[in-house]
């Protein structure tokens, strides 16, 4: 999936150099990744980029050398970003994603969440756009949800989302939304992630503290998501039909307690100091579905989808750089 061209380069031998040429291959397929600064779009242009694709990210706050830094709310920057890299796919994974800070800073969380998606995908026409959604336009009461089931989010969070979906499908129509529910993988800090935020509690170990044990939840590792991303991305550039709503979610159902006792077993680390707590505490942030676990067949049966790499596994591998003793993997591990 790539074209062969010609390159020169100097070949360097002893008491010889000789001009030659080589040939070398150029991915043609381009794919536009937005937040590539994030969790979920660091992994997501990574996997692109390591499969044959020429990825471009985008950031703003966090933008790097690598990526380009582009405001989505700016109208004419998305223009010329879209128009400059023409790519064949747009991944779109930049959203305000934390509910309580929605709730806090509601103005600037639904230009991001609402009408940057309009601003996208008005300029997406004759591009493949993947807008990454979540399980919480859902509000957890009748589990698990397919695709076709209405939606009904308790928070602001969720309520955005929603309205991005409707308006990415409504000015790009053959888009496709992706759900996935909670997140966690490669972070550059802990508090990157609700999953493994709770790496400082169960590391703490002296002192007991209380973990939510109420709601369940799927925890589900960035890289698959990625994977997800590329299947339907190089499936819809052989069968332009395929759009609307896709659900994918790891497997393994736990509450945030649970996950909490997951990752101390993962490393071997005592979870004796963990309470579960069975009550939400009055005031405790913006509300939460009590299971929102999607139904995730469509993808299933287009052979789209990927198996979850297992919880433990996972989480070793993202928060084994967090690890004080770095010797100490050996004996895990192996």
């Amino acid at each position: 999936m790539s074209i062969r061209d010609k390159e020169l380069k100097i070949h360097f031998k002893p008491g010889h150099v000789e001009l030659v040429q080589d040939e070398v291959y150029t991915p043609y397929r381009r794919v536009l990744v937005t937040g590539a600064t994030g969790l979920l779009g660091r992994a997501v242009y990574k996997e692109f980029k390591n499969n044959d694709w020429d990825a471009l990210g985008t950031g703003y706050n966090r933008a790097r050398p690598c990526f380009l830094k582009c405001n989505l709310l700016d109208e004419d920057a998305v223009r010329g970003a879209i128009q400059g890299f023409q790519p064949h796919v747009i991944v779109h994974c930049a959203a305000e994603r934390r509910p309580d800070v929605v709730e806090r800073h509601t103005e600037a969380a639904m230009n991001l969440n609402v009408h940057a998606c309009a601003s996208l995908a008005k300029e997406a026409a004759g591009i493949f756009l993947i807008y990454i959604s979540t399980d919480y336009v859902f509000d957890g009461r009748n589990p698990p949800y397919g695709e076709n089931d209405a939606p009904n989010p308790l928070n602001l969070y969720g309520k955005s989302k929603l309205e991005g979906e409707r308006e990415i499908l409504r000015h790009c129509p053959g888009a496709a939304v992706l759900r996935v529910p909670i997140l966690f993988g490669e972070v550059e800090k802990v508090e990157e992630s609700a999953v493994t935020v709770l790496w400082d509690r169960v590391q703490e170990g002296a002192e007991s503290c209380t973990i939510d044990h109420c709601q369940q939840r799927f925890p589900t590792y960035t890289n698959d998501v990625a994977r997800v991303c590329r299947n339907m991305a190089e499936r819809a550039l052989q069968d332009p039909s395929l759009r609307g709503i896709f659900h994918y979610s790891a497997k393994e159902q736990m509450t945030k307690y649970e996950i909490a006792c997951a990752i101390a077993d993962a490393f071997n680390l005592p979870s004796s100091h963990l309470i579960p707590m069975t009550e939400q505490p009055a005031g405790a942030g913006a509300q939460r579905p009590q299971n929102a676990q999607l139904e995730c067949s469509r993808l299933e049966l287009l052979g789209l989808s990927v198996e979850p790499t297992p919880f433990k596994t996972a989480i070793r591998d993202s928060l084994w750089p967090f690890q004080h003793d770095k010797r100490w993997r050996q004996t895990v591990f192996h």
